[in-house]
């Protein structure tokens, strides 16, 4: 059931995945219409739709044995769990989202709704375009700037290229952008796990930038086991 998932390992209690290419989902998982923003939906009924979550870019719940997810492919998916409130998120964030600090604001949903401590949270940053790949404009750097990222440890600029793909020019490191809105939400370094797997180099996930925008996407889900 599970050769096709790359699991995470966020201790008992919790269930986490990500799909690789064209792999069968082992339950129903619940997801919304994204659309690249920030806003952070409560999953409070099992029965919730993607039309019921039209707009919505993260899920938060306490529902135990309810799966919530995110689709990406090459933006960065983001799951956190808190072993001590039992409550799981499962977060969106493409270059946009991650601009608005949506991960930041899961985080804080979970704090404020649910009383989770940011401190007791453990998080994984889950396979995404990495910075060797993830070749921007200069005005999507400078987005990242403005928004107060720490833009020398996440940007960099590598010269004309070699006439390569994604060579040269500007480029974002995601995963770093999102480990570091999770440390400014206040979630320990040493519990941030990053799979560190850049989706346009391996074949084996969905990216849109390697395939089109109308590939496939990989599921990305957590899920509170029941007591």
């Amino acid at each position: 059931m599970f050769t096709d998932l790359l699991k995470y390992d966020l201790g008992p209690g919790v269930e986490a995945f990500s799909t690789r290419r064209d792999a069968a989902l082992p339950y129903p998982v619940i997801q919304g219409h994204q659309v690249h923003d920030s806003r952070v939906a409560v999953v409070d009924r099992p029965d919730l739709t993607r039309a019921d979550l039209e707009g919505f870019d993260a899920f938060v719940t306490e529902l135990p044995g309810v799966a919530i997810g995110v689709r990406t492919a090459d933006c960065v998916p983001v799951l956190l769990y808190d072993p001590a409130a039992r409550v799981v998120a499962a977060v969106h964030a493409g270059w946009k989202g991650t601009v608005k600090g949506i991960t930041r604001k899961a985080v804080g949903v979970m704090t404020q709704r649910f009383g989770c401590e940011p401190g007791n949270l453990r998080a994984v940053i889950g396979p995404g375009i990495g910075p060797d790949s993830f070749q921007v404009g200069e005005e999507v750097a400078r987005h990242f700037k403005d928004a107060g990222f720490p833009i020398e440890a996440i940007w960099s600029f590598r010269g004309p290229g070699d006439g390569s793909p994604m060579s040269g020019g500007h480029h974002i490191d995601l995963f770093l952008a999102n480990r570091w809105l999770l440390e400014e939400a206040g979630v320990p370094a040493q519990n941030i796990r990053v799979a560190g797997i850049d989706t346009y180099t391996d074949g084996s996930f969905f990216s849109a930038r390697r395939e089109g925008v109308q590939c496939g996407r990989i599921i990305n889900s957590i899920k509170l086991i029941p007591d």
